[in-house]
């Protein structure tokens, strides 16, 4: 068997509706790309990258999930074993801001009760666009208990902070670590669509 390379595998799940730039913070952190024509995630979808914290090399397993109600399903079994759990919003679309107390009450009923949360508005960079205010962001993860930023895939802003806070939370409660499930390739697309479930629009998301 090949020699673990890392200490601890930490389990994340990025949710949030449909077009608020969950995959494009995904290839930000984990490949530091952006891409502004991602098509809209099937399913569920992830990446790996290992990042070192207080001396200890932690693997993460960051699960990109589709927004869209028809996917409801498929990705709520996801949430049970996530260790973390980034809410993302487009601070340009209030809606999806709106929403954030909806995937607020699928974490609690589909998540372990001691997940850790944080809250993500994204696309900061355009901000002459903006139709939520930091402030309401600062207000929903206070209510909450939860930590909040601003973030900018296309920028950059915040992206590796996030992550790294995110997991640092979780180190310091799971001292030992959990259990390594078998290994993984680096990418797969756990969900096969027929051709014709392919969204025929390109998301916007930054």
């Amino acid at each position: 068997m090949a020699k673990k390379t890392y200490d601890l595998l930490f389990k994340l799940l990025l949710i949030g509706d449909s077009g608020v730039g969950k995959t494009c913070i995904l290839f930000r952190f984990s490949d530091d790309a952006f891409n502004t024509t991602f098509i809209s995630t099937i399913g569920i979808d992830f990446k790996i990258k290992t990042i070192e914290l207080k001396g200890k090399k932690i693997k993460l397993q960051i699960w990109d999930t589709a927004g869209q109600e028809r996917f409801h399903t498929i990705t709520t079994s996801y949430y049970r074993g996530a260790m973390g759990i980034m809410l993302v919003y487009d601070i340009t679309n209030s809606k999806s801001f709106e929403n954030i107390a909806k995937w607020l009450r699928n974490i609690d009923e589909h998540a372990n009760e001691d997940v850790e949360k944080m809250i993500l508005g994204n696309k900061c960079d355009m901000d002459e666009n903006r139709q939520v205010p930091k402030d309401r962001g600062e207000v929903i993860a206070r209510e909450h208990g939860i930590k909040f930023m601003e973030t900018s895939a296309k920028n950059n802003i915040n992206i590796e902070r996030a992550f790294e806070e995110l997991a640092e939370a979780i180190l310091n409660k799971t001292p030992s670590g959990r259990p390594d499930p078998s290994e993984l390739p680096d990418r797969i697309r756990a969900v096969n669509p027929s051709p014709g479930d392919r969204p025929g629009v390109i998301s916007r998301c930054c």
